[in-house]
């Protein structure tokens, strides 16, 4: 007897309580994430915030220590055939052979894959003006990452992990990357994972979005439900203060005498009445940046 998932059908990656330990760095503390099918989930943190970390997980590299992953509703580590051959990957190092041409990249990618579409892998290099002869060690960092796009796209994989993948490259071999992230989803069913510390790449392309810091997920969600609990409000009080008043639901302050800007978090409207009780006037509410919500929560100002 063959026991049902205990997933949901829509449910590409499952993260439950997840830690990992490297010596006395705690890369992953306890993090539950799900993605589900058909959407850009967006990565963000800092360098070591354990994006690549997770990432590894994901796909088989790493074991967990504790807690579990599952992608597709299977184990990574002990079924790495039935995940690998659904998920296609591009980092940030883009370790491609480089004394191959990219005619030989092609073809030698295209031997392990039997949903390898030749017509679309062609549209694709055409599009990122890739030259069939050039060696691979002889192309541009740029062309470096649409040659590993190329390969990691053409046989139309379910989940599609991007690492870093536009790390120090020019805006417009990021704009190719993100325009191609596009047409991946585009394609009904098809998921992306996306890690970056490119905030505003991943705010224009993400549907959903989580942020890591120090190994700890800070929160998880639809982008624009996220979006939507972060805020600034200026008050202007009928006195100078030396201080901003203690409210909850308030991440920093900025500001003197009688005017001060606090950055927010929480429900809409909560926070004014909670500013309102300390004789605070709000004077201006604005809505933040996916940058801004990230400095406000680990940048300490």
């Amino acid at each position: 007897m063959i026991a049902s998932s205990a997933l949901p059908d829509d449910v590409v990656v499952d993260l439950q309580h997840l830690t990992r330990v490297f010596g006395e760095n705690r890369a992953l503390d306890n993090v539950s994430l799900r993605v589900r099918r058909g959407v850009v989930f967006g990565l963000v943190g800092a360098n070591g915030a354990g994006k690549t970390t997770l990432i590894r997980h994901v796909l088989g590299l790493l074991r967990a220590q504790r807690g579990t992953v599952r992608v597709f509703d299977r184990d990574p580590v002990a079924d790495p055939v039935g995940v690998l051959s659904r998920v296609g990957y591009l980092s940030e190092e883009n370790d491609l052979p480089g004394w191959m041409r990219v005619h030989e990249l092609i073809r030698y990618t295209q031997a392990f894959y039997p949903t390898w579409d030749a017509e679309y892998a062609e549209e694709l290099r055409r599009t990122f003006q890739l030259d069939l002869a050039a060696k691979v060690k002889h192309l541009s960092k740029g062309q470096k990452a649409r040659a590993g796009l190329l390969v990691a796209l053409a046989y139309r994989p379910e989940l599609l992990v991007l690492d870093e993948p536009s790390s120090g490259l020019d805006p417009i071999v990021r704009r190719d990357i993100l325009g191609a992230i596009v047409r991946t989803i585009a394609d009904e069913g098809r998921t992306v994972l996306f890690s970056s510390h490119l905030l505003d790449e991943v705010e224009r392309v993400s549907d959903c979005v989580a942020m890591l810091h120090r190994g700890r997920l800070v929160f998880a969600g639809e982008l624009d439900e996220v979006k939507q609990t972060y805020y600034r409000l200026t008050l202007r009080f009928d006195g100078p203060r030396d201080a901003p008043p203690l409210v909850e639901g308030v991440l920093n302050w900025q500001g003197t005498g009688r005017e001060w800007t606090a950055i927010g978090q929480g429900r809409p409207g909560e926070l004014e009445m909670a500013v309102g009780a300390t004789g605070g006037e709000v004077v201006e509410r604005r809505p933040l940046s996916l940058d801004e919500i990230f400095l406000a929560q680990v940048g300490g100002g």
